[in-house]
């Protein structure tokens, strides 16, 4: 993963709260200023003009993107961890797809810690919070929990489309390609992967309550897709 926290040597690195100019005398970043998106906002990260922290040619906008997609990434984690848990308890033990749920918190993890080393690289901040325990005790079938994950990787999907698009916007093109490569593609396998275990879930019968039957049982014992 070091091949991808490498930075655009040939472009100078500018001083955090210095102003650059573009040809022509316009400020190609005025500090302080927000532009409107539906990405992840870190409420907590400090202005582009109160640090003297070097960045490695990192746009302030692109920086607090990156700050807030990494928490969103750390949250997905933490909620695939609670989805796991709910099918290990002694009344409803399905251990493939615990499993399954496992090694998605696994993956999550790792892109995250992907995402927040990268930004260190290029020597933005994280500034990190509070993660709030999660209600997903009440999840009572393998439909649901499916369903909550695909919501989630379509949320991360799109925020990292969008998160690629300004980092474009901002003359970063080293950010943009990060982030479809290393980030987006492999959620768009998993996107596909989880449509096709939604796809049998429901053809075996698996339902969406607590009258757990025959399909959840198929689905623990059968279904490949668990195990990849």
């Amino acid at each position: 993963m070091r091949s991808i926290f490498r930075s655009l040597s040939s472009q100078p690195v500018p001083v955090q709260g210095q102003r650059s100019v573009c040809p022509g005398g316009d400020m190609a970043e005025p500090p302080g200023k927000k532009l409107k998106s539906s990405l992840p906002q870190c409420r907590a990260h400090p202005s582009s003009g109160g640090s003297s922290r070097v960045r490695q040619n990192l746009p302030a906008a692109v920086e607090e993107a990156l700050c807030g997609v990494g928490g969103l990434m750390w949250d997905g984690a933490y909620k695939l961890q609670a989805l796991a848990s709910a099918f290990e308890r002694d009344d409803f033990a399905l251990p493939r797809v615990s499993a399954f749920f496992h090694q998605e918190a696994l993956k999550q993890q790792t892109e995250a810690e992907a995402m927040l080393g990268y930004l260190a690289e290029r020597g933005g901040k994280y500034c990190g919070k509070d993660i709030q325990k999660l209600g997903y005790e009440a999840v009572c079938a393998v439909l649901p929990a499916l369903e909550l994950l695909l919501l989630q990787l379509r949320e991360e999907a799109g925020a990292l489309v969008e998160l690629s698009q300004l980092a474009r916007e901002h003359g970063d093109p080293h950010t943009a390609s990060v982030v479809k490569s290393h980030f987006l593609a492999p959620r768009v396998d998993r996107l596909k992967l989880l449509g096709d275990l939604l796809t049998s879930a429901r053809r075996i019968g698996c339902t969406s309550d607590q009258t757990r039957g025959f399909g959840e049982y198929i689905l623990n014992e059968l279904q490949e897709e668990l195990t990849r």
